[in-house]
């Protein structure tokens, strides 16, 4: 993240309302578009929306929108103001759950989802920058995790509204969903700070900036990550819902419990990295989802089950600001990391395209089959951690 100097005077003032607009965001961007899917997945299978093949390839088109939206979203801002594409992405999430409240048919609702993680990605890419400009270095930190603890809350509602909301139908859930993501779209709407040319060039005129053999290994972790959380992001409710039979309102429970998990991981995992270092708190935290991810596969009880999703559901957030301190450990140019943290999430954004459609295929081809892609994504936990044990 580019570190410019702290606003002054009225500026200094306005960092409040725009740490909101963001954490809003991706909130709605991320939170609820992204990993709102997951616990609807087995109730459209089960009122057959979408067989179960079908419904696993539309959650991935979230993924392969977010790849698009982490190309594009700089583009984007080259022709309209950083704002006013966070406040089009923010609302065009929202708009897209009102669209996939009617299955007209599975082009109809892919595009949808595609649109709906072209959203989130762009946020993702612009989001920090326009948030943090307008934030004082000593408080960017704890503003970072503001951000991405609207990830948290996304899921947490998710896990929520969804229950309630399906004992009417699976098509008021989906409506009450964009309802809510347009509510919370308008309380941010004038929120975000005002134009800002210094934070335009900031962003849509950075240099490519080479990569020393730790930062290249930084990227290899990074996607890597992306390919070992996948699997639970998509599959976690259906694997507990119907391979294990705990039903859907468990099953959306369990999600809840994940969405704990992703509100206290970025700001756990951002303390954790500056009490011991970015380095050795990404080891930590690639061991443990490791060690997570494989007892997942082993335990059917409850309460277990319950434990594994908060520590699992710390880590697609947590990873983040993980990766924004080893990123700033490893470059002092605040130019340079602005542009390496966009490249970053571009692999990011690719590795979990590419690996949701490959754990969708596997998906479809096993039956159904949960427990193979968790070992696939187990086994890209621990090559990101032997990884981490080259870096220096």
């Amino acid at each position: 993240m580019a570190s410019s100097p702290a606003p002054s005077g009225a500026a200094a003032t306005g960092y409040v309302p725009a740490i909101f607009a963001g954490l809003v965001a991706s909130l709605v961007g991320i939170g609820l578009a992204r990993f709102g899917y997951t616990p609807l997945l087995p109730v459209m299978i089960h009122a057959q929306w979408f067989d179960a093949s079908q419904a696993a390839y539309l959650g991935a088109a979230n993924l392969a929108g977010y790849l698009v939206g982490a190309f594009s979203g700089r583009a984007m801002a080259r022709y309209q103001s950083p704002v006013a594409v966070l406040r089009l992405m923010t609302l065009l999430a929202s708009v897209s759950f009102i669209g996939c409240a009617f299955p007209l048919s599975q082009v109809w609702f892919f595009c949808w989802r595609l649109l709906s993680g072209i959203a989130g990605g762009a946020i993702m890419v612009l989001v920090s920058g326009v948030v943090l400009h307008r934030v004082p270095h000593s408080k960017r930190g704890l503003a970072s995790g503001a951000i991405f603890f609207g990830i948290g809350i996304g899921v947490i509602l998710s896990g929520t509204v969804v229950p309630l909301m399906l004992s009417l139908s699976l098509q008021a859930t989906w409506l009450a969903l964009g309802g809510l993501a347009l509510l919370l779209t308008a309380a941010s709407w004038f929120a975000w700070p005002a134009h800002d040319h210094t934070a335009v060039r900031s962003m849509t005129s950075m240099k490519k900036a080479p990569l020393s053999p730790a930062l290249r290994l930084l990227f290899v972790q990074y996607a890597l990550a992306a390919l070992g959380l996948v699997p639970e992001m998509l599959f976690l409710v259906d694997y507990i819902a119907r391979e294990l039979n705990h039903g859907t309102a468990l099953g959306a429970a369990t999600w809840v419990a994940y969405g704990i998990g992703a509100s206290v991981g970025p700001l756990l995992y951002g303390w954790a990295a500056d009490r011991w270092g970015a380095r050795s708190s990404m080891l930590a935290a690639f061991g443990v989802q490791l060690l997570a991810v494989l007892a997942l596969g082993l335990v059917s009880q409850l309460a277990a089950l319950m434990v594994l999703a908060v520590i699992i559901g710390s880590f697609p957030a947590g990873v983040v600001p993980l990766a924004l301190a080893r990123l700033h450990g490893l470059s002092d140019d605040a130019h340079a990391r602005e542009a390496i943290w966009s490249r970053l999430t571009v692999a990011f954004a690719l590795a979990q395209a590419l690996g949701g459609y490959a754990y969708s295929a596997l998906y479809a081809v096993s039956n159904g089959h949960h427990l193979s892609t968790f070992l696939i994504g187990a086994a890209a936990l621990g090559l990101a951690f032997i990884a981490g044990l080259r870096s220096r």
